[in-house]
C-alpha cells in the first residue's frame, strides 16, 4: 500500500508536468492540470501527517513530527489506564460476568460434547500429552511431592484423630477394635506358649525344675491369661474393658487439648513423611497420577465412553436442570474473576504500562504502523483523489465566472 500510495502521487506529478506543456495547446488539459496539481497538495499534506505521527518526515526534526516515539511513556500509561478503567475494576468486572452463564455453557458441553471429528477435543488432549511430556519429570515430581509434604506437615491430624475417636467412642465403633486386639491377644498367647513356659523354666530354681514346680507355674499363668482374655472377651462389663474404653476416651481428649499430646503426634508425623520409604510411596504416588492423567489424554474418547464420562454427561446435565447449582457456580466463577481483577488488576496494568515504556521508538513504531496497517495508506490514497476532486471543483468555478 506504500507503494501503491507512493505511485499515485508519482502519477499525478507526472500528469501535472505533462498537462502543463500541452495546456497552451489543448486548454481543456486545464481541468486535468488542476485535478493532479491539487491532487499533489492534498498527496503531500496527507503523507506529512501520516509519517509525522511516527518520524519525522525525510529525517528533519521538524517540530511537532514523531509524535509516537516522543510519546510512547505517555501512550503506555494512558493505554494502562484505560484497560484499568473500563476493564480491571471489580465493579466492571462483576457486571460484565453477571452476563456471563459459565455453568450453563460447560453443562452443555459436558452433556453433549463436541461431535464429529472431534478435533477440539484431541487437540486439546494433545496439548495437555505434550505439555506433560514436554515438562521436566524429575523436578516436577520434586515438586509436586514438596507441595504434598508441604499440605501434609501443614495439617494438624491430631485434633482430627481425637475428634474421630471421639465420635467412634458414642458410637460403639470402638467395640470391634477392642475385641479385635483381644482376639489378637489371645492368638499370640497361643502361639508363644512355649516361650513362655521356657522363661518360666529358665528364671525357676533348680529345686523348682527338679520337682516340676515350674511347669505348674507355668501352666497357671497361660490359664490365668487366657481367662482373662476370655472373661474380657464375653463380659462387656468387664473391668478391663472399661479401663480400656476410659483410656480411650481420654486419648481422645488429649489429642484435641492437649498441647504436649498435639507436639508428640506432629512430630511422630514429621517423622513419618521424612522417612525414606514415604519419599518412595510419593514419588510412586506422583509417577501413578501422572501415567494416569498421559492415558487418559492419550485416549480422551475412551475416556468420555466409560464410567468418567458417563458421570460428566450426568454433570453436564444437572448444570442445565438445576438452576440453584448453576447460580452457585456462576456465583463462584464471578468471584473468582472478580477477585483475580481485584488482586491481579494493577500487576497487569503496570505490565502493560512497563513494557510498553520498556519498547524502544522503532519497536513502538513499528507495532503501532503495522497495527493500524493499510488504513494509514489508504489515508494518503484518499487526501491524493480528494484533494485533486477539489482542484478539480476550483478550477471549473474559476472557468465559470
Amino acid at each position: 500500500m506504500r507503494w501503491i500510495a507512493g505511485g499515485l502521487l508519482v502519477v499525478m506529478a507526472a500528469t501535472f508536468l505533462v498537462t502543463r506543456a500541452y495546456a497552451p495547446t489543448y486548454p481543456a488539459l486545464g481541468f486535468v492540470r488542476s485535478f493532479a496539481e491539487a491532487a499533489m497538495v492534498g498527496g503531500l499534506a496527507d503523507w506529512f501527517a501520516v509519517t509525522a505521527l511516527f518520524r519525522h518526515p525525510l529525517g528533519l526534526p521538524i517540530p511537532h513530527t514523531a509524535i509516537i516515539p516522543r510519546n510512547k511513556d505517555r501512550i503506555g500509561t494512558t493505554l494502562a489506564a484505560f484497560l484499568r478503567d473500563n476493564f480491571l475494576i471489580p465493579g466492571v468486572v462483576a457486571r460484565r460476568m453477571r452476563r456471563v452463564d459459565v455453568a450453563g455453557a460447560a453443562g452443555r458441553w459436558l452433556a453433549n460434547p463436541p461431535g464429529g471429528d472431534g478435533r477440539i477435543r484431541r487437540g486439546a488432549a494433545g496439548l495437555a500429552t505434550h505439555m506433560l511430556e514436554a515438562f521436566d519429570q524429575q523436578r516436577l515430581g520434586g515438586m509436586v511431592k514438596a507441595g504434598i509434604g508441604a499440605r501434609l506437615r501443614a495439617l494438624d491430624v491430631s485434633p482430627l484423630l481425637g475428634q474421630a475417636l471421639t465420635a467412634a467412642i458414642a458410637e460403639d465403633r470402638h467395640l470391634p477394635l477392642l475385641d479385635g486386639i483381644v482376639k489378637w491377644g489371645a492368638r499370640l498367647l497361643a502361639a508363644n506358649e512355649l516361650v513362655i513356659r521356657q522363661m518360666v523354666s529358665d528364671r525357676a530354681g533348680n529345686i523348682m525344675r527338679w520337682t516340676g514346680l515350674d511347669e505348674t507355674l507355668a501352666t497357671k499363668i497361660i490359664d490365668g491369661l487366657n481367662g482373662l482374655l476370655t472373661g474380657i472377651a464375653e463380659d462387656p462389663e468387664h473391668p478391663l474393658r472399661a479401663k480400656a474404653e476410659e483410656a480411650l476416651a481420654t486419648l481422645a481428649h488429649d489429642l484435641v487439648h492437649d498441647p504436649e499430646m498435639r507436639a508428640r503426634v506432629a512430630a511422630v508425623k514429621g517423622e513419618i513423611i521424612d522417612n525414606p520409604a514415604m519419599q518412595r510411596w510419593l514419588d510412586g504416588l506422583w509417577e501413578q497420577a501422572r501415567g494416569g492423567m498421559l492415558r487418559i489424554a492419550r485416549n480422551p474418547d475412551k475416556l468420555l465412553a466409560g464410567p468418567v464420562g458417563d458421570a460428566l454427561r450426568q454433570l453436564g446435565g444437572t448444570l442445565q436442570t438445576d438452576p440453584k447449582l448453576r447460580r452457585t457456580i456462576n456465583r463462584f466463577v464471578r468471584r473468582t474473576v472478580v477477585g483475580m481483577a481485584a488482586d491481579y488488576g494493577d500487576a497487569i496494568v503496570r505490565l502493560v504500562s512497563e513494557t510498553i515504556q520498556g519498547w524502544d521508538a522503532g519497536t513502538i513504531t513499528r507495532r503501532l504502523e503495522n497495527a493500524v496497517g493499510r488504513d494509514l495508506q489508504y489515508i494518503r490514497v484518499n487526501g491524493t483523489l480528494v484533494g485533486g476532486l477539489v482542484g478539480l471543483v476550483i478550477h471549473g468555478v474559476d472557468v465559470a465566472l
